[in-house]
């Protein structure tokens, strides 16, 4: 009897020690993706200067529109076919191939010669990324079966997040520090190419182990069985899925539009503040490093915060509204007095923005595989993703930088204003858009 008990208590602690590194993996993971889709907001202004074109130009914000929003856009079409593969394949396989993609896609990224190149790359790397989120949710979702584990699961995995843009400022200011004493790239020591390529790092780890983990037990019980039924995409539009998949896509495009519309654009604005300007042009890079420093402890504030009020709060309408309402305030308030608060202020209200931002981030992470069941979950969550987030939220980017040229005042201060302006419209869409957003019915995720 001891001896099965022994041997019981032995197999328990085996998967628990299974399950420990399952989220560790998809924690580096998901560090993975917000660095390589958080990055170009500190690369694109010196990248660009590198290719020959001058800041504040018509060319210049042409190409940052394209550069931001481009490569989300391909990555979200992609990514959709990622769900849908994630699906019909298993999440561990797709996971491992997502990886390579985006793993080869940084190295070219780096050494790219044009704007056109990176481009390329970028589109290449943000397909990887926006595939292996997907996978890595539905992955770390259908582990846990009591619903509170799963929600702190999903809560702390996706705060990993957060790491991957500590990584990208670190990575950046050790480049432009120490730049000089790197070896070449591309016969240059541009400290934007070795922060892009300083992203593959963390994939190494990822390539070695994911392949032998183990596959998502709700997923391999059905496919094992033969009920997996084939992931078909005009089921999300049935007359039971229609509202919730409707409602998720438009909510899921303002936080992303949130994102790249406003807070990716605080590093373009930092050279030209009037409290930067005089600076040498290494302090300027160092200061926009110190920017994107408070935007990643409002990242992981944000991811820590949702973690928190998510086992507390069931009610998903209210949830989400308490990181909308406050920043519909917040957000516009820290975005159009840049050129007006000092330093150390401005700073504080980025973070604080930045965390009622992200969070709505962790909150999709959460809700959305309540929705769907085993064999549409990482469809119906890729539709949302990456139709809704990726491909028409990102596209606020076109906006921001478009409204900025018709703006008066300084290039910074243009750009300020014009976040200022779409932080406000897209919050109110949000805020009015809860009123449509589904309650799950059940704790336990749909079979």
């Amino acid at each position: 009897m001891f001896a099965i008990e022994r041997t019981a208590h032995d197999a328990t602690s085996q998967s628990r020690f299974i399950l420990w590194v399952v989220c560790a993996i998809a924690g580096l993971g998901f560090a993975f993706d917000t660095y390589e889709i958080t990055v170009l907001s500190v690369v694109v202004r010196p990248a660009l200067i590198a290719f020959g074109i001058k800041v504040g130009s018509a060319e210049f914000n042409r190409w940052v529109g394209l550069l931001f929003y481009v490569p989300l856009a391909v990555g979200g079409v992609l990514g959709l076919l990622g769900g849908l593969l994630t699906d019909r394949l298993g999440r561990r396989r797709v996971l491992v191939w997502s990886i390579w993609i985006y793993g080869v896609a940084s190295v070219g990224a780096a050494y790219a010669s044009s704007p056109f190149q990176l481009l390329v790359w970028r589109a290449l790397a943000l397909s990887g990324a926006t595939i292996e989120f997907v996978a890595g949710v539905a992955w770390v979702a259908e582990l846990f079966s009591e619903p509170k584990q799963r929600e702190l699961a999903l809560g702390y995995t996706q705060a990993c997040s957060a790491l991957g843009g500590f990584l990208v400022t670190a990575a950046y200011y050790v480049a432009v520090t120490h730049g000089p004493e790197l070896p070449t790239i591309a016969n240059t020591h541009d400290a934007w190419r070795y922060t892009l390529l300083f992203g593959v790092a963390p994939a190494i780890p990822l390539m070695v182990v994911r392949p032998f983990l183990p596959e998502s037990p709700a997923w391999t019980q059905q496919k094992t069985q033969g009920r997996l039924q084939r992931p078909r995409l005009a089921v999300l539009f049935h007359s039971d899925l229609l509202k919730a998949t409707c409602v998720t896509t438009l909510l899921t495009a303002c936080s992303y539009a949130i994102a790249f519309g406003v807070t990716q654009q605080a590093a373009l604005m930092v050279p030209g503040l009037s409290q930067v300007q005089n600076l040498t042009a290494m302090r300027r890079e160092q200061t926009v490093s110190a920017v994107t420093l408070f935007i990643n402890f409002g990242n992981l504030a944000g991811r820590v915060l949702f973690s928190l009020l998510v086992v507390r709060i069931s009610q998903q309408r209210r949830l989400l509204r308490i990181f909308l309402l406050p920043a519909l305030i917040v957000t516009p308030l820290v975005y159009g007095l840049a050129d007006r608060l000092d330093l150390a202020t401005w700073k504080l209200g980025i973070l604080i923005a930045t965390t009622l931002q992200t969070a709505q981030f962790s909150f999709w992470g959460n809700y959305l595989p309540r929705l769907y069941p085993t064999h549409l979950r990482g469809t119906g969550e890729s539709f949302a993703t990456n139709i809704g987030g990726r491909l028409l939220g990102t596209s606020a980017v076109f906006a921001t930088t478009q409204l900025a040229a018709v703006l008066p005042g300084t290039v910074a201060a243009q750009l300020a204003s014009a976040a200022a302006i779409v932080a406000v419209l897209v919050y109110a869409a949000a805020i009015l858009g809860t009123r449509w957003l589904p309650e799950p019915r059940q704790g336990r995720l749909p079979e």
